[in-house]
């Protein structure tokens, strides 16, 4: 790859990165995901996942990045995540979702705050202290600045991670997660946009 390109695609993936923690922390952008059902590099109208359809201004400097899967092997000790989590009727927490991020995204927003993937789940941006082997699947043990949370990953458990992408990726049909700004009079502006690789839907 070469130089510029690789430059490029770091630059896309710590945007990438920055967009996820700026819509992890507990004061987030207007978050939105869905499907693009009309873009012309200037708006786009997300058909948003509970039926409305929703029309954001592009930045001068839109990026994309690509939400690509992942395997539970690729999942570390130290590894930095954010997972979102439903408590389960044992009590204990079993993931919705996790997010290996990318090194240079290690610290984003930790901690455990409340998330609205699904009614009362919540949201833990922290580092793999343990992975430990279960019948139902491993059990996360994460470490973060306030204190640590047990989560366990069930099999089927979306797991994803950021890679490079670019403005051609997000066209019609492409699903995607993305954190919106709303100015004063309520107009909602994009600066990147999370695009699932191959039809993938975020599952942030």
């Amino acid at each position: 790859m070469k130089t510029s390109s690789l430059a490029a695609g770091c630059a896309a993936l710590l945007a990438a990165a920055a967009l996820a923690a700026s819509s992890f922390a507990q004061s987030p952008p207007t978050r939105l995901r869905g499907a693009i059902s009309a873009i012309d590099g200037k708006t786009a109208t997300i058909a948003t996942r509970e039926g409305k359809a929703v029309d954001v201004k592009l930045a001068d400097n839109w990026s994309v990045a690509l939400v690509a899967p992942l395997a539970m092997t690729d999942i570390k000790e130290n590894s930095f995540v954010g997972i979102a989590s439903l408590k389960g009727p044992d009590g204990g927490l079993n993931a919705l979702e996790v997010l290996v991020f990318p090194e240079a995204a290690r610290g984003s927003n930790e901690g455990h705050y409340p998330w609205d993937l699904q009614p009362e789940s919540m949201m833990t941006n922290a580092t793999v202290a343990t992975v430990a082997a279960g019948g139902d699947g491993p059990t996360l043990t994460l470490k973060y600045k306030d204190g640590t949370q047990t989560i366990r990953v069930k099999p089927g458990t979306p797991i994803v991670t950021f890679v490079p992408g670019d403005r051609a990726d997000a066209k019609v049909g492409a699903k995607i997660f993305t954190g919106a700004s709303k100015a004063a009079d309520g107009t909602l502006t994009v600066t990147r946009l999370l695009v699932g690789k191959d039809g993938l839907t975020p599952p942030m």
